[in-house]
């Protein structure tokens, strides 16, 4: 089981939060990884963030977390001056990880946290930042990793170190999946950005193959010619895949055409036999075939509602549906 505390104070920005708490939720259900998550605040009462949405923090006392991410927002100032700094502290001596986000490493930096350590934040607050804290050493960068304690800026440093906390605990394929499902563009047929902790080279071939196992879904192509297609032979294909997600491109396909497989049995009425014929399975016992051999159990068990706990990982990585977002 992995714990994940988010500390929210006034202010906070729902973007960042999506952006840290989503593709810990895309692993836990997809990858069925036993991720658990609680909402802390400075003093157990209501937040709101910067767009006024009023968060309640989860009922429960705070426990030992492997990573804790403490998002602040505007009134970072006061923040670091309060109440709320001590709370900072007593979770942070609990906990394995500490991240910073958005104007939280203000906070981290005057609870002494950062000192001697790299540190960034929300550009717009660096150059007050290396001011008010010269035992830091401000960084420009989108994200920094520094021993236990790591920092970020806005909303895509924040995705990015997530995503390379996915890979450090879960492994690259997962993160790669995960990071799917916010920065693959299906329609346009071309790369993306570029994926934290995986190999720029060969990304816009491996995309191009990814588009052509998304489209074909419903009648699968042979892997020899969405090589053809891409312009690669089948071992650069091959190698494509097992570079930059961890596994070769078959697995990734049946896992793609898994992943669909399972969102329809939990969104839909459709049976089993339509599901497999929309993901590209002869008949019903194919697919439960196929479904059994990677998850060890029917499809229908892994269909639980969403905040469902999840039953443990399984090797390497899970499908994921890639959809523009």
């Amino acid at each position: 089981m992995v714990r994940v505390g988010f500390l929210l104070f006034e202010g906070f920005s729902n973007m960042v939060l999506s952006c840290l708490l989503e593709p810990l939720r895309a692993v836990r259900d997809q990858a069925e990884i036993d991720i658990r998550w609680q909402v802390l605040t400075p003093d157990g009462r209501p937040v709101r963030s910067s767009s006024g949405l009023s968060v309640a923090p989860d009922d429960g006392a705070a426990t030992d977390f492997d990573l804790l991410v403490v998002v602040a927002g505007y009134g970072y100032r006061d923040h670091a001056a309060g109440a709320g700094l001590r709370r900072v502290l007593a979770l942070a001596r609990r906990s394995r990880i500490v991240i910073g986000a958005d104007s939280g490493p203000w906070l981290l930096a005057a609870a002494g946290l950062l000192d001697g350590r790299r540190a960034t934040l929300h550009w717009s607050l660096l150059a007050d930042f290396a001011e008010a804290f010269p035992d830091a050493q401000a960084d420009t960068a989108p994200y920094v990793m520094a021993g236990r304690v790591w920092t970020c800026g806005g909303a895509a440093g924040a995705l990015d170190l997530i995503l390379a906390f996915i890979a450090e605990r879960f492994g690259q394929a997962n993160a790669f999946i995960a990071s799917s499902m916010f920065l693959h563009d299906a329609d346009r047929g071309e790369a993306g950005p570029a994926l934290p902790g995986l190999p720029r080279k060969g990304t816009a071939r491996l995309r191009q193959a990814m588009n052509l196992m998304i489209e074909t879904i419903e009648t699968p192509l042979p892997l020899p010619e969405i090589a053809a297609r891409c312009g690669v032979s089948l071992s650069k294909l091959d190698r494509l895949f097992r570079a930059e997600t961890g596994m070769a491109p078959g697995r990734y396909f049946q896992m793609l055409r898994l992943s669909q497989a399972r969102e329809l049995a939990a969104s839909t009425g459709l049976g089993l036999r339509e599901i497999a014929l929309r993901c590209g399975y002869s008949d019903a016992a194919a697919l439960s075939k196929a479904h059994r051999r990677l998850y060890g159990r029917p499809i229908r068990q892994s269909t639980a509602p969403a905040g469902a706990p999840a039953r443990g990982p399984r090797p390497f990585s899970t499908p994921l549906a890639l959809r523009t977002r």
